[in-house]
């Protein structure tokens, strides 16, 4: 058989604006539900749970949600306090959780779960888990459902932003339970007879949280109690009715006739036993559990739609729709709605009752790269409230954080909200105080905060030398110096924008090029570097960690996000700079983890990818290859980006490779799909790839429609040979 020849691909970016309409009554017509698609369809929730501490392959539980929803639900297989809370292999449920979780490695807070029992009472989570098989599950962002072999118990549930019901269908039985487990580190439980209600608290976390932190749940039952009991670590109490300690929970009971469906809605507040109250009464009412279902179906498909596709593969579509939905999870609300319909929440930072806006359960290191980007172009409205968010963290908190969960977390380096907050405001979102959040960012350049991943570890070195230092008992030293040097560049942004005294914009342009400091001519490569001038020795550009962050000098060698032609220039020109790249992807996948005592899952996962030493299962090389388009090899940007698509994603358990990590690995195949990437968030600019689809339409929210075609395109088709923007050639890369 001859070759298949190759069609050239157009790529047509198409921007239409609706001239007889308000951009709010456009934005209506274009996602009106006539034209809405089933998108929900190609969503699996399952996407990235095959994981394990060992080897992630998306290290991701199915959330069941809204979009960034306060509380979610989830399937826990694991036990009580495991990270790892549902892992596709496991065979047994011990219950559904209320999770807030964002990482399996930063791990919960604010849980507790629900479990059916029928026959000898099983309060222990060893004890009442059952059997279950995947066969019987049903998973959709919105809805689950799943049958239990040990009770004979379908078990269903649906969401809204802060409350759920459950559907559980219960055989015949005198003895049918559902038990209440407040997990540990401090719990208390209440049931009221008279009510069909149980109320409690829990106070499990694992940091981040102010003394007085509290989960308030309530939990109303459409059936009367026969049995009620309560349990603690030590035993059952028979006829209680409430018990608080260090680890409690609760049971209820009643006899149930054949398939007889009981119904319990559950809602929590950080605030007070009556907001959560509020919260359940506000969200569920006395709607019905098809009622509440069919709206989140509703809730996510309105999403969905806002980005349509044509053209691909089946799998390309589940892949980019359930890439779509882990992006729109994080970062959570942990706002809620007073009695005025204001929003108000329980600080954090401070630990006081505070009006406004509050986002958490993010890792800035991680989502400044392609989330926020994906939000600046899809969601420029939850961009804004998120901005307020950071306002107000800084003032309840007196700094911006790098990790929330929910306050500050001693998780990962550099000073990323810079990014986060320069790529809002250059891409011209507004409705916040921006001159505030400057200062906050000035701050975070001066020293680091109550926990060292908060401002800058080594602001001082770096300030008066231009670099951490590799010898001064900071770690990962390099890795610091080359995203503070991208962070100054961030505020030089602002600086310029709001006018800021010429001095100061000076400082921080002249600190954005800091990343020289570390540049070994010797090797082509980035190096740790002592105090006093000299690069540290021995040198092992394949050494994972010491100077470096989850990666090594190949994977950082090109975090210079803000400025890639003076990257070329000190590496000799862009054919040299091509060079470079090319080894990282020729290279074997060799690697010395002695910094670490073992190979940690990031070094294995870029072992076993079959792409040398390109590590995709974590962040910091998740921009070099649209490098290429920077020294003027487009084409090879293209072949990489459809290879990582093609080759490490999949709508399947095992479908990533890596942490998913609060959006930003789902993020970044949704803009390469697009056809496009952020490679420096704060410069509003984005760099080319090769679309995956025939033909993208974004819906936006000014009512806007941003159409990418690409006619030609398949998997042989990937190379673009030309590029109009409204009919006009673009020469631009």
């Amino acid at each position: 058989m001859g070759a298949k020849p190759i069609i050239p691909l157009l790529l047509y970016l198409l921007l239409i604006n609706p001239q007889s309409v308000s951009a709010q009554e456009a934005s209506e017509s274009t996602l009106g539900s006539a034209q809405r698609k089933d998108l929900v369809q190609y969503v699996n929730p399952l996407m990235g749970t095959d994981s394990k501490f060992e080897l992630s392959n998306g290290n991701t539980y199915p959330a069941i949600a809204r979009p960034w929803g306060m509380n979610f639900w989830a399937p826990q297989t694991s036990p009580m306090g495991d990270g790892w809370a549902y892992q596709y292999d496991d065979h047994q449920m011990r219950g559904f959780k209320q999770t807030h979780q964002p990482s399996p490695w930063v791990n919960d807070y604010g849980a507790f779960s629900m479990m059916p029992v029928v026959g000898k009472l099983k309060y222990r989570e060893d004890e009442r888990q059952s059997w279950f098989s995947h066969k019987t599950e049903i998973v959709k962002p919105h809805y689950y459902k799943v049958y239990l072999a040990e009770p004979n118990v379908w078990t269903e549930l649906a969401t809204t932003d802060r409350s759920a019901i459950f559907r559980f269908s219960f055989p015949e039985s005198d003895s049918s339970y559902i038990v209440i487990d407040a997990f540990n580190q401090g719990s208390q439980v209440e049931i009221i007879p008279s009510e069909n209600k149980i109320v409690g608290y829990c106070r499990n976390n694992n940091g981040g949280v102010p003394d007085n932190f509290h989960n308030y749940f309530v939990a109303k039952f459409d059936k009367p109690f026969q049995y009620t009991h309560t349990w603690n670590k030590q035993a059952l109490n028979r006829g209680g009715l409430s018990e608080e300690g260090e680890h409690v929970g609760a049971v209820i009971g009643f006899a149930t006739h054949k398939n007889e469906t009981v119904h319990v809605r559950v809602s929590s507040s950080f605030i007070s036993p009556q907001q959560a109250e509020l919260n359940l009464e506000r969200e569920l009412g006395e709607k019905s559990f098809e009622a509440i279902k069919e709206d989140g179906f509703h809730t996510w498909n309105k999403e969905l739609n806002r980005i349509q596709l044509e053209g691909g593969t089946q799998d390309q579509k589940q892949t980019f729709y359930s890439c779509f939905y882990r992006t729109l999870l994080f970062p959570r609300k942990f706002y809620e709605w007073n009695n005025q319909g204001q929003p108000v929440h329980y600080s954090p930072y401070n630990g006081k009752v505070e009006s406004g806006y509050m986002h958490t359960d993010n890792g800035f290191w991680d989502t400044f790269r392609g989330v926020f980007p994906f939000f600046s172009v899809m969601y420029r409205d939850f961009n804004a409230k998120y901005m307020e968010s950071l306002v107000n963290t800084y003032e309840e908190g007196g700094w911006l954080p790098e990790w929330a969960s929910p306050g500050y977390r001693d998780v990962m380096i550099g000073s990323n909200s810079a990014s986060i907050i320069a790529n809002t405001y250059m891409s011209g979102i507004r409705g916040y105080d921006i001159h505030k959040l400057y200062k906050a960012m000035v701050k975070n350049t001066r020293g680091h905060g109550p926990v060292e991943a908060v401002g800058r570890l080594g602001a001082s070195y770096y300030n008066e030398l231009g670099y951490v230092p590799y010898d001064v008992g900071i770690n990962e030293s390099a890795a610091r110096t080359l995203e503070y040097a991208y962070n100054d560049y961030c505020i030089w942004q602002i600086a310029r924008a709001i006018d800021r005294p010429k001095s100061e914009i000076d400082q921080f342009a002249t600190r954005a090029r800091n990343y020289r400091n570390l540049f070994s001519r010797e090797d082509n490569l980035m190096r740790g570097r002592n105090k006093d001038g000299s690069f540290r020795k021995p040198f092992n550009p394949f050494k994972w960690g010491d100077a470096f962050t989850e990666g090594n000098s190949w994977h950082y060698t090109w975090s210079v996000f803000h400025d890639p032609q003076g990257l070329i220039d000190l590496m000799g020109g862009k054919r040299q700079f091509t060079a470079m790249l090319d080894s990282v992807f020729v290279m074997p996948p060799v690697f010395d983890e002695s910094y670490y005592g073992k190979v940690i899952h990031e070094i294995r996962e870029m072992q076993i990818a079959g792409m040398g030493q390109y590590a995709h299962g974590n962040q910091p090389i998740q921009h070099m290859i649209y490098l290429y388009n920077y020294a003027g090899q487009p084409w090879k940007a293209q072949r990489h980006v459809r290879q990582v698509m093609d080759r490490l994603y999949l709508p399947t358990p095992d479908g990533y490779t890596g942490d998913e990590d609060n959006g930003q690995t789902s993020a970044w195949y949704l803009l390469s799909a697009m056809g496009f990437y952020s490679v420096a968030p704060a410069s509003n600019q984005f760099v080319f790839g090769s679309p995956l689809f025939n033909q993208i339409t974004l819906h936006l929210e000014n009512g806007n429609q941003f159409t990418i075609s690409a006619p030609g395109n398949n998997t042989e088709n990937i190379y673009i040979q030309e590029m109009k923007l409204n009919g006009r050639r673009m020469n631009k890369n």
